[in-house]
Parts: structure tokens; C-alpha cells; sequence
């Protein structure tokens, strides 16, 4: 098997969908590996060192022409167009919100697998929680900068000080991102509240955080009054494969203090603000209503190379299952590696990505 690896071409993304490492374990496999020049470049993995652990060095074209391309974010419409019957693309992919992307893919005819749709035995998503992990850390971050007065920002800052109320963090969806970050947030001494529909779910938060959090369940009522009073409303809702449901309204962010940030994690997924539109790092921030919003679609993009290495950990044992035994076994060993199959043979394969895009999904035929 021939494994392409493209180098990423959207705004400001240096992340690489294999590291020389993750190529050397492939090829040991009998595999061989054609990486576009530079693809690592932005994050330290330089030409030479790919060569070193067995690849070739090619340009864009031939990276597309693999029968395996492994990449991290969704192609755009040009690398669409590369695509062709008979090919697997491994990579993010977030249809759910992006109808263009999901009718080219299925016009190239090649078999898509996403990563964020992949489960465990638990039903869990191990592809996607890497990045859920990275999300949710820099969330408090990049809301602490946009809290400030040259972002737009009130002017509060998080932890407060000795005689002054520290800021207030909600936030919505209590998952792994979720998780994350209220963790950087109590770290930040702010006063923290996580909104959640499973009950289960909140006493497992209540037990990792000890009193630490304010825990609610996430009912309308909840979610305006907590919104209302937020200095720093983080967005962390998932359904997998689906769009993300709008949690907050346009008249909730109405009624939000102003200069107040919102930041949302689930923006890949459509958003969970009603006034969230996609950013990118050139241009993260834009405020609407008198709040300011961070939007970013690759938010990990940010930190490339933690990224990268966080997400070569999970992804390369699905690499090499495709390497020693075709996608179509791979799929009957593993059936949660079946449910990352999103488009085959011109069709929507998985049933939440048909449902939010309006389709009936196809059975999978080989």
C-alpha cells in the first residue's frame, strides 16, 4: 500500500497528518510513504527527516495520488478534487455543517473515513479527544486574552485579585473538552458553573472536582441565567456526527454583559451559538451584540506540534489496521472503526451526517 501524506493548506495549519516516527513504523510494515515537500516544515519535522524514516519526498499531486492519503483537517474543494474512486482518505472530516465539502467528496467517489466519527468499546470517540483535549485547555486561554481591553474584552481578568470577585466562567457540555476546560479554569482560580444534559454525567464532574465547580443541568432557563451573568461562556457541545445544537440564542447573547467573550469549541460541528460564524487564526475574533467572539475552526491548530504528536498517538494503530488488512477488514475486526466511515462510492454512509445534511444513508456495500 501506497500512503500519501499532503501537506495541510488551510489557514495558519501546520499540524501533519504523519510524523517521521508514525512513517517509520509504517514502512517497517512493508508499507510505502510519499510526503508532500515541506509538510512538516511549520512544526520541525523537516524533508530530511521523512526521507530518513522511509519516505519519498513529492509534491501535492503525488501525495493525492496514494491509495491511502492521511491527512488532519477536512480537504478543500481543490483537494476534493484530486480524489478518485478507489482511494481512502483518513482524516477530520465534520460534514455534518458542511454540505459543499460532503456533495464533493461524494462526486470523487473515493471512500472517506473520519476520524471524529470512529468509536471504542465503550462508545467512546478516541480520535477525536486528543484534539477535545487540546480544545478545551486553550479554550480558557483564548478567552482570557478576549476578555482583555485591546481584544475588545470588559477588562476582567480570571483569577481575579485579593478584594476583587474573580471572573466567571460557564460552561456548556460537560465532555472531554468541557472537562478540560474547567480544569485550566478552577487552575485560574475563576469561579466556574458546567451545564449538562446527563445527570450521570455531572455527578462523575462533581466527583472529579470535589466542590470545586457549580454543576447544573442544562436547561433553557439554566443556560439563560448562567449566560447572563458569565464573564467567559465556553461552548463544548458534541453529538458525534451530528450538527451541534444552538444552544445559546441570538437574544441570550443580547442579554450578555458587554465586552463579555464567548468561545466555541463546537464551531467545526456548525456552532452552539446561534452568532457563531467560522474564524481563523488570522483573524480569530469579531464581536457581535457587544460580545466578543472566538470562532476558530482549528483552534489545535495553534498549538501544531503538541497537536500533531497528540494526535499520531491515537490515529496510527487505525493507520497500520488499514496498512495490514485493507479498510474492508479492518472495518469486520472493528466495528467502532466501521462507524468512521462517512462516504463511499458516491454516497453518505453514516446516519447522523445524512440526517443533519437532509440525505437517507446508504448501506455499505464493498
Amino acid at each position: 500500500m501506497r500512503i500519501g501524506v499532503p501537506k495541510e493548506t488551510k489557514v495558519h495549519e501546520h499540524r501533519v497528518g504523519l510524523t517521521p516516527d508514525s512513517i517509520a513504523e509504517l514502512t517497517a510494515l512493508g508499507a510505502s510513504a510519499v510526503v508532500e515537500a515541506n509538510a512538516g516544515a511549520g512544526i520541525g519535522f523537516t524533508d530530511e527527516d521523512y526521507c530518513r524514516a522511509g519516505a519519498v519526498i513529492g509534491t501535492a499531486e503525488d501525495a493525492f495520488n496514494a491509495d491511502l492519503v492521511v491527512k488532519v483537517k477536512e480537504p478543500l474543494a481543490d483537494e476534493c478534487r484530486r480524489l478518485k474512486p478507489g482511494q481512502v482518505l483518513f482524516t477530520y472530516l465534520h460534514l455534518a455543517a458542511d454540505e459543499p465539502q460532503a456533495r464533493a467528496l461524494m462526486r470523487s467517489g473515493a471512500t472517506a473515513i473520519a476520524y471524529e466519527t470512529v468509536t471504542d468499546a465503550q462508545g467512546h470517540l478516541p480520535l477525536l479527544r486528543p484534539m477535545s483535549e487540546v480544545a478545551g485547555r486553550m479554550s480558557v486561554q483564548v478567552g482570557a486574552y478576549a476578555l482583555q481591553k485591546a481584544a475588545g474584552g470588559r477588562g476582567t481578568l480570571l483569577g481575579g485579585v485579593p478584594g476583587v470577585a474573580p471572573g466567571k466562567v460557564v460552561i456548556l457540555g460537560g465532555g472531554v473538552a468541557g472537562a478540560e476546560a474547567a480544569a485550566m479554569a478552577v487552575g485560574l482560580q475563576a469561579e466556574v458553573s458546567i451545564l449538562d444534559k446527563s445527570i450521570d454525567r455531572l455527578r462523575e464532574l462533581g466527583h472529579q472536582f470535589a466542590g470545586r465547580v457549580h454543576l447544573l443541568m442544562a436547561s433553557r432557563q439554566n443556560v439563560l441565567d448562567e449566560v447572563r451573568a458569565a464573564d467567559l461562556v465556553i461552548g463544548a457541545v458534541l453529538v458525534p456526527g451530528a450538527a451541534a445544537p444552538k444552544l445559546v440564542t441570538r437574544s441570550m447573547v443580547r442579554q450578555m454583559k458587554r465586552g463579555a467573550a464567548l468561545v466555541d469549541i463546537s464551531i467545526d460541528q456548525g456552532g452552539c451559538f446561534e452568532t457563531s460564524r467560522p474564524t481563523t487564526h488570522d483573524a480569530p475574533t469579531y464581536v457581535e451584540h457587544g460580545v466578543v467572539h472566538y470562532c476558530v475552526t482549528n483552534m489545535p491548530g495553534a498549538v501544531a506540534r503538541t497537536s500533531t504528536l497528540a494526535l499520531n498517538n491515537v490515529t496510527l494503530p487505525y493507520v497500520k489496521a488499514l496498512v495490514k488488512k485493507g479498510w474492508r477488514e479492518a472495518f469486520k475486526c472493528d466495528a467502532g472503526f466501521a462507524a468512521g466511515l462517512n462516504v463511499h462510492k458516491g454516497a453518505i454512509r453514516h446516519p447522523r451526517v445524512a440526517e443533519a445534511l437532509g440525505l437517507r444513508p446508504a448501506a455499505c456495500a464493498a
